[in-house]
């Protein structure tokens, strides 16, 4: 996840300004918008990295991205039995969190 959100700070110090294209365009969420950029992100696919952030504005996507990391973190707690923290922690390679108070 942190790679993506990487890709993601990357990619918007670099993107052009949005411009309107001719023709109707399909309205997307910021759901959408969040779910297609980071499955293009694990795919390496920059073509739909890039449409996929000309959807929604930065801020939206950002928004998108962090609620998509807690439902994904919350689901995979839930299925390993295991507190949410840990799981998260894991993912991004951090060593478990010491709890204040314990010696």
């Amino acid at each position: 996840m942190v790679a993506v959100l990487a890709r993601f700070r990357g990619f918007l110090a670099r993107r052009p300004a949005r411009t309107k294209t001719s023709g109707p365009s399909r309205r997307h969420n910021v759901f959408e918008a969040a779910a297609t950029y980071v499955s293009a992100c694990v795919a390496d696919d920059e073509d739909r990295m890039n449409e996929a952030t000309g959807w929604v504005a930065p801020d939206a996507l950002v928004f998108g991205l962090n609620e998509l990391a807690c439902r994904a973190v919350t689901a995979l707690a839930h299925e390993r039995n295991e507190p949410v923290e840990t799981v998260a922690r894991d993912l991004l390679g951090l060593p478990r969190a010491e709890r204040a108070g314990s010696n």
